[in-house]
């Protein structure tokens, strides 16, 4: 699987193309924004959308976990979009992908979403967490504004970034790394994302057809 090698806070790290991060030493996964039932939550209003954004990012979590030695699974805030997500349907889903890596380690570290949407269902096993949680050098986060002495770690604003040509443009999900602070894309389907401009010593990462890959911004 293409992924990108780099080091932050003295760690090396790899970017995944599906818009994840891994911390190889310690096996960990970490995801960002995954919004479960989103699409629910819409169709809960009256809105017509798809249905399957859960079984998307459930395959994708699977293809992750068989490509890469992963004991824990990180989510970095907004696991559940809205209380509409603990639809039975929805956790049913998870239930089932739960049963098939029962040895996972999960830990959530509570967004503003999940605040609204309530904690996960019990039966996830998921281990619930505030804001910011101290791992290595790392602060794992899901504000990335938030103030640490430590490497923030975060998500919350879906970063993409326009890519312009002289004839064309196009807007893609990057990985954001700062000085002290990384923000990661949105993993979830059917989310949208936020442009922002980078400082001078950002490195930006974006994400397109299965392929991470540089850029020089400045």
């Amino acid at each position: 699987m293409n992924a990108c090698a780099t080091e932050i806070a003295g760690e090396q790290v790899l970017l995944l193309p599906e818009k994840a991060l891994y911390w190889p030493r310690e096996r960990t996964l970490m995801v960002a924004d995954i919004h479960f039932g989103k699409a629910a939550s819409f169709r809960a209003l009256g809105v017509p959308v798809p249905r399957g954004t859960t079984s998307e990012n459930i395959s994708g979590l699977d293809a992750l976990l068989a490509a890469y030695d992963i004991r824990r699974i990180v989510f970095l805030g907004d696991f559940l979009h809205a209380k509409a997500a603990q639809a039975p349907a929805t956790l049913q889903a998870m239930l089932r992908w739960r049963e098939r890596h029962a040895e996972l380690e999960l830990l959530l570290v509570r967004g503003n979403h999940d605040y609204h949407a309530g904690d996960p269902s019990e039966l996830l096993r998921i281990t619930m967490v505030d804001e910011p949680f101290e791992c290595g050098p790392f602060a794992l986060c899901h504000h990335p504004d938030l103030a640490s002495e430590k490497y923030v770690i975060a998500g919350h604003v879906h970063p993409v970034y326009h890519l312009n040509t002289r004839r064309e443009s196009v807007r893609l999900p990057c990985f954001m790394l700062g000085e002290r602070r990384a923000i990661l894309p949105s993993y979830g389907a059917f989310t949208g994302g936020h442009a922002l401009i980078p400082l001078a010593t950002d490195r930006v990462y974006l994400v397109a057809d299965g392929l991470i890959f540089p850029i020089e911004i400045w």
